[in-house]
């Protein structure tokens, strides 16, 4: 069962090295006010001009509009009077709050440029280099990163990158201006060349989704068009290491829109030590928490009867901002290796066992199903909540 509601507000998601250890450093985040911010879902089928005249009758300022598959408005500043007049139209369906979310990082490890290439061991661990010499790279699988963007002209990085939206700024590209998300980018498909590290699925694509700032947080509304922009691109995998404490109905919607156009979801499951976060938290996504190099479940790997994996996440070297790299730790970094053993398998054709419906051809849940049933098992003997199903292992996986 991987529903739970928390009524809290968002907590610290970028989930890598965030406040849960005392003496953390962090960047000074920008400020994104959350004062009467609002996102007004519409009755289906409304037109510009329909939504228009609903926040005419208001004094309501529209942010943004947003034009994919959520017919909704993201509005500010909305009064309390002014929240009761829009939820008492029946043209709206209902408002959600447009919570952020925060990162808020210990200083990195490093930070410097590499010369040699290295095997992380993250990537030894769930054995994806042994998938490599039989994998299937005809046809490379679309992953798409949404996190802070990734950095456009890293030279482990840019031959992979296929193409980028920006929904903080969508006249601008999704170049990383954080690191965050470079780094994630890095464990699931950094090339496998002569220089630096080499990722999980080093020939699948990558596709830079930018909804997190700089200082890494951005509003949910951000994280939704990031997530419909991917099912409009036709992606195959989606790689989400961020969360927030709040389950909100728009991002599960999502969610389940991703789901159902056949994308396999993966998130960081969070860095509290607590229950596990959203969107990892929702049924339709695979959680990840994070082990270390003697395979032990981090003390601050969220946990839970929502957790499905875990996978490499403390010490993890990989590329960063600009032509770098660096060392991070936390679920943010373990979600991105099954994200890659999930591209690995997409790559690998369906054994008849896995075929569920019987169409020669990997949906979410089964990829979901082989992931978890040839996990190495970690504590005790099958399903925990504190490893889930265990360690993934994309070479059991793809056999």
């Amino acid at each position: 069962m991987k529903y739970r509601i928390f009524a809290a507000v968002v907590t610290a998601a970028l989930l890598i090295n965030t406040l849960f250890w005392q003496g953390a450093v962090a960047q000074a985040p920008e400020e994104l006010s959350t004062a009467g911010r609002k996102i007004i879902v519409f009755a289906p089928g409304m037109s510009d001009a329909e939504r228009d005249a609903v926040l005419g009758e208001t004094k309501v300022k529209r942010a943004k509009r947003l034009h994919r598959a959520l017919e909704a408005d993201v509005l500010t500043s909305v009064q309390p009077h002014e929240l009761a007049r829009l939820l008492a139209n029946p043209k709206v369906k209902r408002v959600d709050d447009d919570v952020v979310v925060y990162a808020l990082a210990r200083a990195p490890k490093g930070g410097v440029s590499t010369q040699a290439q290295t095997l992380p061991w993250g990537i030894d661990r769930v054995d994806a280099e042994l998938v490599w010499p039989t994998g299937n790279t005809a046809n490379p699988i679309k992953v798409g990163i949404i996190d802070t963007g990734i950095s456009l002209a890293h030279p482990d990085l840019s031959a992979n990158i296929k193409a980028g939206y920006n929904a903080i700024r969508p006249w601008k590209n999704a170049n990383d201006d954080n690191g965050h998300g470079s780094h994630v980018a890095g464990i699931v498909a950094a090339v496998n060349n002569s220089t630096g590290v080499v990722g999980a699925a080093h020939q699948a694509d990558l596709y830079a989704i930018k909804v997190l700032n700089a200082s890494g947080s951005g509003y949910l509304s951000d994280v939704i068009e990031g997530i419909d922009w991917a099912i409009l691109q036709k992606l195959q995998v989606i790689n989400m290491s961020l969360g927030t404490s709040s389950n909100v109905a728009s991002l599960h919607e999502a969610v389940v829109r991703a789901r159902q156009a056949g994308l396999v979801e993966v998130a960081a499951a969070g860095n509290n030590g607590g229950a596990v976060i959203y969107p990892a938290a929702y049924p339709e996504v695979i959680a990840v928490g994070a082990t270390d190099q003697q395979n032990a479940v981090a003390s601050w790997s969220s946990r839970g009867p929502e957790l499905d994996l875990a996978a490499p996440g403390v010490n993890i070297y990989s590329t960063y901002k600009g032509k770098s790299y660096t060392t991070l730790s936390g679920t943010s970094m373990a979600s991105p290796h099954v994200a890659g053993a999930a591209a690995l398998l997409l790559n690998t054709p369906i054994d008849t066992k896995s075929d569920g419906n019987g169409n020669g051809q990997w949906d979410p849940d089964e990829i979901q199903t082989k992931l978890q049933q040839t996990a190495t098992d970690l504590g005790a003997a099958g399903y925990d909540t504190v490893s889930g199903w265990g360690l993934a292992n994309a070479f059991q996986a793809t056999q």
